[in-house]
């Protein structure tokens, strides 16, 4: 059978000029000389100052002395209220003090690539056969930092496909630190860490089954005040407390249009980046649809998979994944639960396909390998490219493999409906393979892609080019 390839027009390219406004730390002894300069200024200077600042700058922003105080916060923070007359400054001065530690970072100036597509839940106002779709990207900008931005399209009934403009402004969502947390859990993800031992039982031993993050840090600092702490003891409490700030929950105001919202690093376990989110829409036994995305934190030494959850891309709750078969990259969530079980895709060992259930979302052990390298253009390591596809054939999952020269090509697998252990089918051949245009770029010879839909019996396929 002939499998018909048709290349879109539709192309998004690394913007430059979409940035949004982040804290500046110069450190303690820095911060503290510049609060001071600011303190001793006139204060018709100060105020003409500011008034210039936001005169350049509140057209690229959206409440930008909203930002400005809460940064002026986070540096005081940081030196404490220990320096002479920072209380009795003026708001104009506390807001100079902020945007002296402010700065522009370009999300997407490095590279906009590896898409995934799934549908919005907003359905309305839309030509019959027609659909509103949601497209995540990876946005990579200075220092290789990753994000997540979302653009917004629709495709008709033949398949044509258009795209909204993005919004005027790029917004971060305020950080809510409101999980609950579970103590066995935590300390079943310590050990998969390799952070255990008698200082771990000292900060967990005082805390209740279920415990927030304030209670957690708490301990933590009770711990960390022992005089008597090796090096070791205290990377360990500062493990603990990282691996805690990796739960939480991100709210956007409801007046940012999508394509303005960035799901930037926000915990220690990510500061080096968001990469490869594979969204799916997710719809439960009792017909509730939720959206998941799995994707890769990474710390600039380890990575940490974990888990995004939203029913409406305002509001996301972010947290670990636990277990065995939550181990390295490349998980992807089925659509619905098989046997009464979630089911998700991984690649445990970086070379081959696994396939793991469970009946906690979060937890995963005693994945089965499904699928090896088998045909030369996938010998060094094959894995999926986003949430597995119901149809009545089987399970449609989009692979990649990797081959000579390491050339990232697309692939498909059918896996059996009602045991996806069970494989159907397999391409011998690349499904899609970087063209003369599509192999130039940071990473040469890539296409990828985390998530594709099925429209109208078509198969829609984003992809990104070379990492570009």
């Amino acid at each position: 059978m002939r499998i018909t390839v048709n290349r879109l027009p539709n192309r998004f390219y690394p913007d430059y000029k979409r940035v949004i406004i982040r804290f500046h730390d110069l450190g303690e002894e820095r911060i503290r000389d510049l609060m001071l300069k600011v303190i001793e200024m006139d204060e018709v200077i100060a105020s003409q100052t500011l008034m210039q600042t936001l005169r350049e700058f509140s057209k690229r922003h959206r409440n930008l002395t909203r930002k400005f105080k809460h940064h002026y916060r986070e540096a005081l923070k940081i030196v404490g209220d220990t320096i002479p007359g920072i209380n009795e400054i003026s708001e104009d001065k506390k807001l100079l003090i902020g945007a002296y530690f402010s700065n522009e970072y370009a999300i997407s100036s490095a590279a906009f690539f590896n898409p995934s597509i799934v549908e919005s839940p907003d359905q309305t106002w839309l030509e019959e056969g027609s659909k509103r779709l949601i497209i995540s990207f990876r946005a990579t900008g200075e220092g290789h930092i990753s994000s997540i931005v979302f653009h917004t399209g629709v495709i008709d009934k033949n398949g044509n496909l258009s795209f909204e403009q993005a919004g005027n402004y790029v917004d971060e969502p305020e950080v809510v630190k409101r999980h609950i947390y579970d103590k066995a859990m935590i300390e079943t993800k310590l050990r998969e860490m390799g952070v255990k031992g008698e200082i771990v039982r000292s900060v967990m031993q005082p805390l209740k089954k279920e415990f927030i993050y304030g209670e957690l840090l708490g301990s933590a600092l009770e711990v960390l005040a022992q005089p008597s702490l090796s090096e070791e003891e205290r990377r360990a409490v500062d493990h603990i407390v990282w691996l805690a700030d990796s739960h939480y929950r991100i709210e956007f105001s409801l007046d940012t249009h999508i394509s303005e919202r960035v799901i930037f690093p926000i915990s220690y376990t990510e500061r080096r980046g968001i990469e490869d989110a594979r969204f799916v829409r997710f719809t439960d036994d009792d017909g509730k649809v939720t959206y998941y995305a799995t994707y890769t934190a990474y710390d600039g030494y380890t990575i940490l998979p974990k888990m995004i959850v939203t029913e409406d891309f305002t509001s996301f709750e972010v947290k670990p994944l636990h277990g065995r078969g939550a181990q390295n990259k490349n998980l992807a969530l089925f659509p619905r639960k098989i046997a009464g079980r979630y089911a998700m895709l991984s690649r445990i060992d970086g070379i081959n396909s696994y396939i793991g259930f469970s009946d906690n979302i979060n937890i995963w052990q005693e994945p089965v390998r499904i699928l090896e390298p088998k045909y030369p253009w996938e010998f060094i390591q094959t894995g999926n490219c986003g949430a597995p596809i119901e149809t009545s054939e089987g399970w449609l999952v989009i692979t990649h493999g990797v081959g000579p020269v390491r050339q990232y090509c697309l692939g498909a697998t059918l896996l059996d409906l009602y045991d996806p252990t069970k494989v159907i089918g397999h391409l011998k051949e690349p499904l899609l393979a970087p063209n003369e245009e599509e192999r130039e770029g940071y990473v040469p010879n890539v296409v990828y892609s985390c998530g594709s839909i099925l429209h109208n019996n078509q198969l829609i396929v984003p992809y990104g080019l070379s990492d570009t």
